[in-house]
């Protein structure tokens, strides 16, 4: 079995990354953090998720992110599964972050996309179905 771990996300304001993040994971924690230096250029790092899964968070980011309604190559989004995707939106909407555009209109599925302070567009997903042939219809 293969599974993803990590996503390691470089960008400019760890701090204002966990704010979101915490908002959206309140059952995670700051796993570790340290200093360092990535290309002979000095970084700050942090790992905040659990005991399976984290993001991988490092400050030297410089410039901006890919225009997500363009076509440039890089990340479109990634995506976490919840049980509860009223929750989540009610935390992130608290917390001062707007929704960034609405999910499909879909029997098998919620979802909705909100954009981190980084600027990297996070689905969050509730799937109404078990059968993954229904939770995987493209709408």
């Amino acid at each position: 079995m293969i599974g993803l771990e990590h996503v390691n996300l470089v960008v400019k304001d760890i701090e204002e990354m966990l704010k979101f993040y915490q908002a959206a994971f309140p059952h995670w924690k700051i796993r570790d953090q340290g200093k360092g230096t990535w290309s002979g250029k000095p970084r700050n790092w942090m790992h905040f998720g659990d005991d399976y899964q984290y993001l991988a968070f490092s400050d030297h980011g410089e410039g901006e992110n890919r225009d997500l309604s363009g076509h440039q190559v890089g990340l479109a989004h990634f995506a976490y599964v919840t049980n509860n995707i009223d929750e989540v939106i009610s935390r992130l909407l608290k917390a001062g972050y707007p929704i960034a555009k609405d999910g499909a209109d879909d029997p098998y599925r919620k979802n909705i996309y909100f954009l981190d302070p980084a600027g990297f567009e996070v689905e969050f997903v509730e799937y109404l179905s078990d059968e993954p042939k229904l939770r995987n219809l493209s709408s």
